[in-house]
Order: C-alpha cells, then structure tokens, then sequence
C-alpha cells in the first residue's frame, strides 16, 4: 500500500475506496467513507458539496494506518472503536464481541414483555448474561426508562466496556454491571432474562469467517461440544431468579431451534415465542416457565 494519499476529501475517498477494493474487502465504499470520516471528522454532505476540503497531516496518517488494518481483514467497527446497536453507538474492546444487527431481533422479541411489565409494575429488571458491551440490556433500558438491568459477564474487560457505554448513553444509574460465571454471583429475581450465549460448537471456530474467528473473543464464541453448553446451564439455573409469569428469551445458532426448546421444555418451560431475524433464520426463542 503507497504511502501517500491524496489530502482533499473527494480524492481522499475515492483513493481509500480503491485501496480497500484491491483488498478484496466486502464493501470497500462503506468502509472507506466510515474510516474517511471518523479519522477526519468530516460528515458525508461534506465531501460532497466540499470535495476539495484539506484534510489534516495527523488525520491522514491516522486514516493511511486504518486502510492498512482494514486491508488486513480486521473488520471495521473494531478499527473505529464503536458499532451501532438499535440506534445506539456502543463502544468495542477486545473482550467484547461485536453486537450485530441479528441479535437486535431479540430486542425486539422482549421489547413489549418489558414495557407491559414496566407499566403493571412500574419496574422491570433485566437479567442480561454474557452482557458484552451491554448491547441487549441497554437497547432495553433506552427504550423502557422504568427498566433496570444487570449485566453478567465474565470477563472484566467486557464489564468495563458495558459499564463506560452505560455511562455514555446516559443509562449508568440503571445499569449494574456483575462479574460473574453465569449465575454464579447472582442474586435477586428478574422478570426478563436475556443471553446472546456462546453458541457454536468447539470444532466448528476454525470455520468461522476470518473477522469473526479472529477478532472476536472466543470466550464469547465457543459454546462446547455440540455448541448447546451454555443453553443447559441457563435452563437449569434460571428459575431460581425468575419472579411469577417471567420470560427467558435466548439468541440461537439458525440450527438449534429444536434442541434449544428440548432443553428448555425438560427444564419446565414452554416457547411462547420464535422469532427470525432479518435473513430469515431462526434466531431468537422466548420461554416462560410452567407454560405447555
């Protein structure tokens, strides 16, 4: 990759776009333009009505060595620091995985359970395992403002992550972030619990796409065996922290939809709802304890 590249905007993009595309990466005009305008601080209604806006010596620098990443199959929300969750910007680091748009089908999913359940009660608290950058808890909360969450991780590094974008987005004083190994350190009764688990099988990592298999914490991609661990342990411990008529809403691998609801069916509970995402694939399923 030449050094140099052109100071005014319009050329600028055009040249990272190029670079990008000769990299085989997926959507090189996307990614250009993120990289372009995030390292710059330009907005895209610039570089069309200002193309020959001069761009900074220390931007340019900073854009020439994410074009380098970007072209080395790091994907680009890790080199920006950030992806968008259900309209809200969350911050990446390396314990995290980063929140994509199927798991936004299981905000969706418990979306009206949390706001019938805030306005019955005048609260409802969330249980979010695995919590991550804190994606499905606080797409929750900003959208349920009498809604508490707890996120659960393991890792501190991910609890960090989860509590500065609680800070960020104004929602710290409802979210507690809870180090734990699943339910181990847990405590209290929940009306919703929530996980995006690790759920693909040990053998199965080294087929993942390059960006997921390499920049993703294998912590949250690996879920044993068969991929089904996690689901066992959830469906066996969550009824002790569940209050009367609660939900337990899972993300799944696109297969598991029948395993998932065997699990949790010899557990006691019963799907009350399926829900795909965007692609069409089996995603997310929504259990109550007690139900047929």
């Amino acid at each position: 990759m030449a050094d140099h590249l052109p100071k005014a905007l319009g050329p600028l993009l055009r040249e990272a776009r190029t670079r990008l595309a000769a990299a085989d990466v997926d959507d090189p005009t996307l990614d250009a333009r993120l990289i372009v305008e995030h390292f710059s601080g330009t907005t895209r209604t610039q570089a069309i009505a200002d193309p020959e806006r001069k761009i900074g010596d220390n931007s340019i620098a900073a854009i020439h060595a994410a074009l380098r990443r970007r072209a080395g199959g790091e994907p680009v929300h890790r080199i920006l620091g950030y992806r968008e969750f259900y309209g809200l910007r969350l911050l990446l680091s390396p314990e995290t995985l980063e929140p994509r748009p199927d798991t936004e089908t299981l905000v969706e999913a418990v979306l009206p359970f949390v706001k019938a359940m805030a306005k019955r009660e005048g609260a409802c608290r969330i249980l979010d395992l695995g919590t991550g950058t804190g994606a499905i808890a606080l797409a929750l909360l900003s959208a349920v403002p009498a809604a508490t969450a707890t996120g659960v991780d393991i890792s501190a590094g991910a609890l960090a992550t989860a509590t500065l974008n609680a800070g960020q987005l104004g929602l710290g004083d409802r979210f507690t972030a809870l180090q734990s190994d699943w339910f181990e350190k847990v405590s209290g009764r929940y009306h919703v619990i929530a996980a995006n688990p690790p759920y693909i099988s040990s053998g199965d990592i080294g087929n993942l796409q390059d960006e997921v298999r390499d920049f993703d914490p294998r912590l949250a991609l690996d879920g044993g065996v068969d991929g089904l661990g996690p689901y066992r342990i959830i469906a066996a411990e969550a009824a002790r922290f569940l209050e009367a008529e609660s939900r337990v809403a899972v993300e799944i691998g696109h297969t598991q939809h029948d395993e998932v609801t065997d699990i949790f069916r010899a557990a006691g509970y019963g799907l009350v709802g399926a829900f795909r995402d965007l692609g069409g694939n089996d995603r997310v399923l929504v259990f109550q304890q007690g139900k047929p």
